[in-house]
Parts: structure tokens; sequence; C-alpha cells
């Protein structure tokens, strides 16, 4: 089997995975700024796999199987590891465990429709969601790096990030809730 762009930039996605855990741990600015990049170049590769399959009409069922596992691989991973290292922390974390649970919840009825053969299209706003869910994580990765950049007082890069990070959590019920609706008639429950 060859495989397309669209499907090897999802698995570079998976493999940047570890890179990223283990670069989260280096000490100072090293750790903020590589986890970063890493960070910011997964989330540009899941614009592009998606964009290059629908151009080059290269879509296909390896890319619909892991372009969605290679998202919440590199999310979840991601806010895990800023909850241990306490970025997220206190109330913050709810914001991090609504994101975490619409993954789980969204997957598993991606899953059960999939048997099915109903098809469960992303929608214009979740792709939205995920914009504003990846920008929030990447902010919050720069840590004590990005504070001293974006600094206005009280206002700064984690501030800001942990705003996203909420709006994110908001749009996630709203696109979890509107998946579900729309496909809750496909469920048979006897």
């Amino acid at each position: 089997m060859k495989l397309k762009i669209p499907n090897i930039l999802t698995i570079g996605r998976i493999i940047l995975v570890p890179i990223f855990i283990g670069t989260f741990y280096l000490p100072g600015a090293l750790g903020d700024w590589i986890p970063f990049f890493i960070f910011s170049l997964a989330s540009f590769t899941d614009f592009l796999d998606g964009l290059l399959a629908r151009l080059y009409k290269e879509e296909s069922k390896l890319g619909e199987l892991l372009d969605p596992v290679a998202d919440k691989i590199i999310v979840t991973s991601a806010l895990i590891l800023l909850v241990m290292n306490d970025t997220i922390k206190n109330y913050e974390v709810i914001a991090a465990i609504i994101i975490m649970i619409r993954e789980i919840l969204i997957s598993g009825l991606r899953e059960f429709l999939a048997k099915a053969r109903i098809a469960m299209p992303v929608t214009k706003l979740a792709k939205f969601k995920t914009f504003v869910q990846m920008f929030s994580i990447a902010i919050l990765l720069t840590g004590e790096s990005g504070n001293r950049i974006f600094n206005f007082g009280d206002y700064n890069a984690h501030s800001f990030g942990i705003v996203l990070l909420w709006i994110a959590a908001f749009l996630t019920i709203y696109t979890g809730y509107d998946y579900v609706r729309k496909r809750i008639h496909h469920i048979d429950l006897d």
C-alpha cells in the first residue's frame, strides 16, 4: 500500500507525540519553546493533511481512522502535561476535563455510527473549536518564556491561554451536544 501525503502527515503527527512529551521536560526556555514548536507543527499538519486530502481527492479509510486519533493523542498528552506541571490548575482543570470527555464521547459515537455506516462529518464550528483549543494549548506551552514576552501587568500569556481554554471548553460542550443531538435517532438502545 502506497501512503499518500495526508496519511504521511497524520502518521508523522503521531510520531511527534513521544518527542513532544520528552521535550516538555527540558529545563528552562528549551522546555517551553521546543514543545510549543512541536505542538504547533502538529496542529498545522492537522490542518494541512485535511486540506491536501480534500484538494487532491486523497481521502482514505486510513486517514479517516488515524486523523482523529492523532489529534486526540497530541491534545490529551498536552493537557495532561499542563495539568501535571500546574500550568492548568484548580478549577481550570475542569476545562481540560470537559475537552477530554467530549473527545472520548464523540470518538465512541463515531465508532458506533461507523459500524452502521453512518457518516458524522466535522462541522465548521467543530473545526473552529479545534483551532481555539490548539491555539490555547500552544500558548500555555510557552510557560514562563511566553509570560516574559506577552505580559501586560496581570494579563500575560498564561491568562490569555486559560481564557481561550475555557472558550474551547464551552465550544466543546456545544459541538458535542450538537453531534449527539443530530445522531441520537440512529442509536438503538435495545
